[in-house]
């Protein structure tokens, strides 16, 4: 998940800048969610600010203490200094702080979709338009492998596309390389210049509950999220660690099925070569 480079796009959006076992799987569950009861606070989607957003390795320093006041600031190597790509110290502090708020949301996402599935939760309609009904695999990774190839394929081409939306830089949402706020998903814009239909919702807050909430409490409730979402992001591992390798994490040992699958298999076939004879 990293910036796009130099995309060429129509008229005000062509400007982007270089880049479970039950029920012990249930009482394991409800012991990890205990600690991260709002690991679905979302970020602020501030109005849009035309003042340029350049955050330093000082704003950094004091955003770790509100964070977490005990662990600080720890950047053992020392990215807060870097300069990715010649951008720019300021930039590259911008893809930093995009790139966790991002991967945060993400683990977020898999940490409950694992307990969901874990615990054999699913619809109860067909998965597929020929029928084909959701796998009833507890084995989060092995239910993965139950689902089709296309099934798979459409899930990336919709992460695909959220990808592309977020990378966007315009009049109205630069980009967090080029002064814009990290994590700001940028509002979906329909007509000639974006979606060339109508979308009536976006992707955050589409109903438009935190229109009148203040900005210091989309401050509060984005370090929320951040902390939520490093913490989804060491539950997340932590369960497909000891899966893959049994004993790796003694609280997990007896909790979580083991797995030894390929969960990377999609990437595995070599689709554009079969279509020239190689595998």
């Amino acid at each position: 998940l990293t910036s796009v480079s130099h995309l060429t796009l129509p008229s005000s959006l062509s400007r982007v800048p270089s880049l479970l076992y039950p029920p012990t799987m249930k009482l394991a569950c409800a012991a990890l969610l205990a600690t991260s009861a709002a690991a679905f606070q979302t970020s602020s989607s501030a109005p849009k600010a035309s003042v340029a957003l350049h955050e330093t390795k000082a704003d950094l320093e004091a955003l770790a203490k509100e964070l977490n006041p005990i662990v600080g600031f720890y950047d053992p190597l020392n990215l807060a200094e870097a300069e990715f790509w010649g951008a720019g110290n300021e930039a590259t502090i911008g893809f930093l702080r995009h790139a966790e708020i991002k991967h945060g949301r993400v683990a977020m996402f898999a940490f409950v979709g694992y307990i969901v599935h874990a615990n054999g939760v699913k619809f109860p309609w067909a998965m597929q338009m020929d029928g084909s009904p959701f796998p009833s695999e507890t084995n989060p990774p092995a239910l993965w492998d139950a689902v089709s190839d296309t099934a798979k394929w459409q899930i990336f081409t919709l992460i695909a596309f959220l990808e592309f939306w977020s990378e966007l830089s315009t009049d109205t949402h630069k980009h967090y390389m080029a002064g814009g706020k990290p994590g700001d998903f940028p509002d979906f814009t329909s007509g000639p210049d974006g979606i060339p239909h109508p979308v009536p919702f976006n992707l955050y807050d589409p109903f438009k509950f935190s229109k009148n909430m203040s900005e210091e409490k989309k401050a509060s409730r984005l370090r929320a999220e951040i902390n939520n979402g490093r913490l989804a992001q060491l539950g997340i591992l932590g369960f497909l660690s000891e899966q893959c390798a049994p004993g790796s994490v003694p609280f997990l040992s007896g909790v979580v099925q083991p797995y030894d699958g390929e969960p990377m298999a999609p990437f595995v076939t070599n689709y554009m070569g079969q279509a020239f004879g190689s595998n």
